[in-house]
This record gives structure tokens, sequence and C-alpha cells, in this order.
């Protein structure tokens, strides 16, 4: 009787690896769509974890981890610690899900496990291959903008352009080495938030457990923040060079974080329209390939503190 009630939750676990594998087959290998769908990894993890259990979820992320590191070969070390790193997003989203947290608490705690997580893989890696942290990322990037490079030949560019992008390499990894920790953060905020988003449509189709966080297009940073963007500002001004790389970084958080409130007041003003979902996706595609429209929504939702964009006038009798 044991036997038969571990038999389909056994055949479950080997589906969801197999699902899990195959989207970061496709995040590593679609060149222009691969990050789009890497955001993707952790859905499934997170969606079996809470179907199936803990060790479930644990033995997915793996497994579907080892598996593509094996398949793609080179730097096999390299793709098993990224996307062990990424699919950890899903099983402690649904570690807190269970708790029934508040949104700002998920997220945060969320990312600050999976960077923490991380960092710790990479003092732990630096130590024994007897190499610095930065090291190691400048190492890393090098390599990134090479296959860029690379990829941009492939797709036709004249050997002209290749040769300035070429030289550009040096100062591009000089400047990305320097906002690499908050590039992380935001990364890492970004893809917490996606999936969080996405598992709500996933959850409710299936009948499974989702946090009532309330009306996301309600949500709204607190205020206090205001002062850590004008203290980031501040700090650009200052003639010290370390001071403003702290606060460039700082920075370009805080923007990520005022993005996700303007985003909300957007997905307000199109719910209050009645926006059909395939324009709303049309949309928010739009502004995520759109520098000048990403701005904007981040502009929109630092002011949305003074402002307050979404207020409804009561006519008062």
């Amino acid at each position: 009787m044991t036997q038969i009630a571990h038999r389909p939750i056994h055949k479950e676990v080997v589906v969801a690896i197999a699902i899990t594998s195959l989207v970061a087959m496709a995040a590593l290998y679609l060149r222009l769509l691969g990050p789009f769908v890497g955001m993707l990894i952790p859905l499934p993890i997170l969606f079996y974890r809470a179907k199936l259990g803990r060790s479930s979820g644990l033995v997915i992320l793996v497994a579907a981890s080892l598996i593509v590191a094996a398949m793609v070969g080179r730097h096999s070390l390299v793709t098993a610690v990224f996307l062990f790193e990424v699919g950890l997003v899903g099983l402690v989203l649904q570690e807190l899900f269970e708790t029934n947290l508040s949104v700002e608490k998920t997220v945060a705690i969320t990312a600050g496990v999976v960077i923490a997580t991380g960092g710790l893989m990479l003092a732990l890696y630096s130590l024994l291959s007897a190499t610095s942290p930065w090291t190691v990322a400048s190492s890393y990037l090098t390599r990134s903008a090479a296959l860029a490079i690379d990829m941009y030949r492939e797709m036709g560019a004249s050997e002209e352009d290749v040769d300035i992008a070429a030289e550009a390499v040096e100062g591009i990894v000089y400047i990305a080495l320097r906002i690499l920790p908050s590039i992380v953060v935001v990364a890492t905020l970004f893809l917490v938030w996606t999936n969080l988003l996405l598992a709500r449509f996933l959850f409710q189709s299936k009948r499974l457990f989702y946090p009532d966080f309330g009306k996301l297009s309600q949500w709204k940073a607190p205020e206090p923040l205001v002062w850590a963007v004008i203290a980031s500002g501040i700090m650009l001004l200052v003639g010290n060079s370390g001071i403003t790389m702290i606060g460039i970084n700082s920075l370009i958080i805080m923007m990520m974080i005022y993005f996700f409130q303007g985003i909300a007041i957007v997905s307000f003003y199109l719910e209050k329209k009645q926006f059909p979902r395939l324009l709303r996706i049309m949309l928010y595609g739009l502004i995520a390939m759109q520098q000048l429209l990403l701005l904007l929504v981040i502009a929109v939702g630092f002011f949305d503190t003074w402002i307050d964009f979404r207020r409804e006038r009561k006519v008062e009798n």
C-alpha cells in the first residue's frame, strides 16, 4: 500500500525534473529569448514544491541543476551553481508563502536568502581556488563579454563594429564590476517579483494555496525610502570615488523598488479601464524593452509619494 501511495509522487518528480531541465536548457541556448525564459526556471520548482512537499522540491532543484550542467559540458560547475541559485527562488518563495508574510517581507527575504547563498558559494569557491572574489567576478564578466562579442559577430555584424565592441569590453567590465552588487540585487528582486506574480495565476488555476497579498496594484513603497534616494543622490556629489560608487549602487536598487511602485500604478489604471489581458501583456513587454518608458514608470513610482496618482476623488455632497 505504501508503494502505491508513493508511485504517483515519484512519477511527478521525474516530470518536474524534466520540465525544469527543458526550461533551463531553453534559457541557456535561446539567444534573444534566453533571459526571458530564464526567469521561468523557479516557477516549476515553486509549483511542485507546493504540490509535492519540501524534500521533493529540493530533489527537483538539485537534479535539474546537475542534469543541465552535465549536458552543457563547458563550465559545468558554474552552470550548476547558477541554475541552483535561480531555482532556489522557487523553494524559498514557497516556504514563505506558508508563513503568510506581507508581500514586502516575502520578496525581501527570498532575495536576501538567494543573494546570501550565492555570496557564500562565491566565497567558498574563492577560498578553494585561492583567488579573490573580485578576480572571480572579473574573469566571469570578461568571458561573458567575449561570448557576447562572438554572438554579435555571428548575427552578421561588420568586422568594424565587432572591433569597436571588442575595444569597449575593458571599459564595460570596469564599470560592471563596480555596479555588480546593485545589478545582482536588482536582478534577484526582479526574478522573485516576476515568479511571485506568475505563481498567483498558476496556483489559483490548480487550486493550490496562494497567500492573500491584497491588491498588488495598490502597493506602495514605504515613504521613508525617499530619504534613501536623497542620500544616494548626495553621495554622487561627493568627490570620494568609493562613496560615489556606494551612491550609484544604492540609487540603482532604489530605482528598482520605485519601478515596482510605478508598475503597480500602471496595473491599477489598466484594471480600472478594463484593458484586455493580451493588451496588458503587450504593454508590459513594451515597458520592459523601451528604456524611456522604463524610466518614466520609475519616475511615476517615485513621485507617487507626493502626488498619489491612484487616489479616487470623492464628490462631496
